[in-house]
């Protein structure tokens, strides 16, 4: 979990349309990659994955009003079987960059 600097609302919308404003791009996709499909759950928002070597990967975002921020907090959940330690750690690094970089910086912090 780490804090964003923008309000929950607008961290929502970001997860819900990242294309939303031209402006400020920041789900930049690798070769390897294709656009997640995008839905809401329980007030959670949840990604398809958008990785061709798993499609059944599935990231799930949960959203907390923090101190003027909101604390995101997000869960990789894949079927069986496991991923291998270095596939699982490239996974961890693409989604922590993404959000905790990409996002983040998107918002001006």
């Amino acid at each position: 979990m780490r804090n964003q600097p923008a309000p929950p609302h607008i961290v929502f919308e970001a997860l819900t349309q990242p294309d939303r404003d031209p402006s400020r791009p920041w789900l930049a996709l690798l070769d390897d990659e294709q656009p997640p499909v995008i839905s809401e759950i329980n007030g959670k928002v949840a990604w398809s994955a958008f990785w061709l070597k798993r499609p059944d990967a599935i990231i799930e975002f949960e959203l907390t009003s923090a101190g003027g921020g909101t604390d995101l907090r997000w869960r990789l959940i894949v079927e069986e079987p496991p991923p291998d330690d270095a596939l699982v750690g490239h996974l961890r690094k693409r989604v922590n960059h993404l959000i905790n970089a990409d996002l983040r910086y998107s918002f001006g912090n």
